[in-house]
Parts: C-alpha cells; structure tokens; sequence
C-alpha cells in the first residue's frame, strides 16, 4: 500500500493536479484528504471536482469547509469591530471571502456534500501501526496544532489522547516531523497557499507492508504564473490576497529548521 496524504489545497486545482501527478510516479494508489479543500482560492467547484473523482480517496473538513457552511468566522468579530471600528476592512475581506466560496458551492449543489464530510480519518497499516489524519489536532479543526517550534509539553497534551502511533494533520502549512509523547507528530504542509520560503507544493506519502512503513516528505513545483492566471479571472474578491501567497508574501517560516522533515 502506498498512501498519498495532502492538505490545505485552498481551491488552488493547478497544484492540486501536479500533486496528484507526482504521486502517480510514486506508486500511490489511496489518498488522503485533510481538510482546508477550497476556501481562499479560485477555483473551489473545480477542485472539488477533482478530489471527488479520485478512485480511492477519503476526505474530511478543516476549520474553512466550516467557516463555509456555517456562520463562524475567523477573527475579526463583529465584538472586535465594535470596539475597533479600523479593524472593519478585515472583517469585510474575510465574509466577503467565505461567502464567495459558499455560494460558488450551492450553485453548484456542493454544500450537501461537503457537510457531510467527516472530521478524522484512521487506519491501520499492515504492520500495525496506527495512523490518524485530522486537520489540525485531534478533536480540533483549528488552534495551534502541528508545527516545527510548537513548545513540546503542548502539542504533548494535544496528542495525549490520539490513539495513535501516528498523527497527520495540515491546517499550519508548515511541514513538521517530530517524535512527542512517543507519537509521530506529521504536518502535511499546504498544497495550495505555502506560508514557508520554500513555494512549492507540500504533501506526504506512507509505503507500507507486513514488514514495516517508511513515511516520505515531498515538495512539487507547479505552474505559478498559470495560478495567478486562474486567480485574476476567478472574479474572488481576495484574488490579490490569494495570489500573494505563491508571490511568497504569506513566507513567515524557513522551511528548514529543527522539527522540519527532510525532504524526499
């Protein structure tokens, strides 16, 4: 069995489909989805599509599926605004962003199904080893969650009760690979909307058999300038927002630093 494990494709198809073609010259034959699939991006119905399509697939929401389906909200707040009216410009580019996405999904009868998505996935590998795939941590679609520098005796106590000898999680966009509490600790990176200096598309693959895993860190360069094409002609109303992540504004973290995987 050889798994591909990706997050945070942010709507982002072109780096979608470069991901997808790598991991078909690895081998992969199953894919795991966790969360963040089209909000902040151009193309949502199109990579919904996409994923949708995959012969063997599993998929589960991340804190933006439900920002899209409900009315929570990153911060700003409506409580925040009141109190400082200069925050209202940021309050209006986040509704506006969500509300984009949403109604590209209900014209295009995708809701219902996204709803319906779960919020983890496990397995268990031929050798026993037991693996989770949540979006942030487990129990959280949002928060801290897995990252390179995260304080030890906190994402400790956020994995103390996974279950598994494994945890994979996005929601950071920073890859991560580190050993806590006696847990592997595994953040995917984003496919779509890098926030390291390293652009290129992040994601996972598990090779696994009766004798044993062997879990492999890859990056994927991809078209950018057809991204920031898509982007332009999308009509998202934050299409300079998004497009400012693969111009490597959104870069807040080096890419290699203690608790960052080597890259395969």
């Amino acid at each position: 069995m050889v798994r591909g494990l990706m997050s945070d494709i942010h709507g982002n198809l072109i780096a979608l489909e470069a991901v997808l073609a790598d991991g078909e010259t690895q081998g992969v034959d199953e894919w795991w989805v966790l969360g963040d699939l089209v909000a902040i991006g151009p193309e949502p119905v199109a990579t919904l599509e996409r994923l949708a399509s995959l012969p063997q697939v599993q998929m589960i929401q991340g804190n933006t599926e439900r920002y899209v389906l409900t009315r929570d909200r990153p911060a700003p707040h409506p409580d925040d605004v009141h109190a400082d009216p200069g925050l209202f410009g940021l309050f209006s580019a986040v509704e506006g962003s969500f509300a984009w996405t949403r109604g590209a999904l209900a014209a295009h009868g995708w809701l219902d199904w996204v709803s319906r998505l779960p919020l983890d996935v496990r397995t268990v590998l031929p050798d026993g080893t037991r693996v989770l795939g949540v979006h942030a941590s487990p129990g959280r679609d949002d928060g801290d969650g897995i990252t390179p520098d995260r304080p030890e005796e906190e994402l400790a106590a956020d994995l103390v009760e996974a279950e598994a000898d494994i945890v994979c999680a996005g929601h950071t966009h920073q890859p991560t690979d580190r050993v806590v509490g006696g847990v592997r600790a595994v953040n995917l990176g984003s496919v779509g909307n890098p926030s390291t200096d390293d652009l290129r598309a992040s994601y996972v693959i598990i090779h696994a058999d009766a004798d044993g895993h062997r879990l492999q860190h890859r990056r994927v360069a991809y078209d950018q300038d057809a991204f920031l094409a898509s982007v332009a002609r999308s009509g998202h109303p934050e299409a300079e927002y998004i497009a400012s992540f693969v111009r490597g504004e959104q870069a807040r973290h080096a890419a290699s630093r203690p608790g960052a995987p080597v890259v395969g």
